[in-house]
């Protein structure tokens, strides 16, 4: 069993992380949000000491024996908690996207090795089963793939209104709800070859990614909407094949868990190459 400190508790996310903290046979020591909205936490881990004081939280992951740090808070400020993690020896297990920009992957990257390793970035898409069947059968085709990636989701005011809707803070519409279908083209086709952006506002943007042995329609949607019944959908079209992964996202963070936990290797270096991709995507949108 492994201890673990979760920053960002109250959040949408968080949830998912708690489960897979409890999924996987671990607990949950030591929480830190801004907000004091503790129904999760009493939820999943009633006994986990809890605060809202980043410091506090700083001095206590050093007396518990703490392994990881699981983040979910903000974009933007997951450089700045990963730092915390790291200087404290802990591994870490990052809500998408790991870092927002050119200057925070920079950082990361002039890392020490030692240190490099210890970083995992959820990327839950790698471990859907439909998606890793999809992998294998892209792997004995020797044609170019023809493929149309589909992102279409309704939010409340509120989310436009909160750090989501915020570029600077949210990376953009991109970087927070692109990141991982861009990771997962990635690892479908290997690199980019060629890039082109048709079109790029907050809440709709639009494009062709060209692989090696792929071309790729992208086409990510945000729209606002009022009342409870928000429509959704998230699909990829290869070749006439349609897999839509709209209902599954929540069983998926376990399965990432559960993959992180286990391998020797940190999943840096994946997480990176859709992160700059999408900062290539947005400097060819201006």
């Amino acid at each position: 069993m492994k201890k673990f400190a979760l920053i960002g508790v109250s959040g949408f996310v968080s949830e998912r992380h708690l489960i897979a903290i409890k999924e996987t046979g671990n607990i949950l020591t030591l929480a830190y949000d801004v907000n004091k909205n503790l129904s999760l936490l009493k939820k999943y881990f009633p006994k986990c000491l809890f605060t809202t004081k980043l410091n506090n939280f700083e001095k206590m992951l050093s007396t518990k024996k703490i392994q990881y740090l699981s983040i979910c808070s903000p974009n933007h400020l997951h450089l700045k908690h990963i730092l915390i993690g790291l200087n404290n020896n802990l591994k870490i297990i990052c809500e998408k996207p790991l870092v927002i920009n050119a200057s925070q992957i920079k950082k990361i990257e002039k890392l020490p090795k030692n240190k490099k390793d210890k970083i995992n970035s959820i990327l839950q898409l790698r471990c859907h089963p439909s998606l890793v069947k999809m992998k294998k059968k892209l792997s004995k085709n020797k044609k170019e793939n023809k493929v149309k990636l589909i992102y279409y989701t309704e939010r409340s005011p509120q989310y436009f209104e909160s750090w989501k809707g915020n570029k600077t803070k949210s990376g953009g519409i991109l970087m927070n709800v692109g990141v991982h279908f861009f990771d997962m083209l990635i690892w479908f086709f290997g690199n980019v070859v060629k890039t082109k952006v048709k079109k790029m506002t907050p809440e709709l943007s639009y494009g062709y990614l060209y692989f090696n042995n792929a071309f790729v329609e992208w086409k990510l949607h945000l729209k606002k909407k009022y009342g409870n019944n928000l429509k959704v959908k998230r699909s990829i079209n290869i070749n006439g094949e349609e897999i839509i992964f709209s209902k599954t996202f929540k069983d998926l963070h376990v399965l990432n868990y559960q993959q992180i936990l286990k391998s020797k290797k940190s999943n840096l270096n994946n997480a990176l190459n859709s992160i700059k991709l999408i900062n290539k995507l947005n400097k060819n949108a201006i």
